[in-house]
């Protein structure tokens, strides 16, 4: 199955929601080419993947990676969705301290504007 992408705006949040697999290859490029662009024009990205059902390694990498280049943007990305084995892979590899990961959506853009009242305060 083929990576899905759907791209929403919620409170100044670019929210993509992922249906399918996260897998080296064509899938990992797709999530890599819907991302990397958007770096230049918001701060704030939430990668759904409550729809994915699959990540390899590879996917995992480019997770990895698109949080390394969001950082080096001046962006943050979270993620919110993550199933159990995904979460299991972020825990054993330490991985999960690296990533933001939130249980819902509403949780993850609360998240986003606290940051954005802490700028705006300082």
């Amino acid at each position: 199955m083929d990576l899905k992408i759907e791209t929403r705006q919620v409170d100044g949040v670019t929210i993509l929601g992922c249906r399918g697999r996260i897998v080296f290859g064509e899938e990992s490029g797709s999530l890599r080419d819907a991302v990397t662009p958007l770096l230049s024009s918001t701060h704030q990205i939430l990668l759904d993947l409550s729809g994915v059902n699959h990540v390899d390694s590879g996917g995992l990498a480019t997770l990895v990676s698109l949080n390394s280049s969001a950082r080096a943007a001046g962006a943050e990305m979270k993620l919110v969705g993550v199933g159990t084995r995904l979460h299991d892979v972020l825990q054993t590899t330490r991985l999960d301290r690296l990533f933001q990961v939130y249980d819902d959506e509403q949780q993850a853009l609360a998240a986003f504007k606290e940051v954005n009242t802490k700028r705006s305060a300082s």
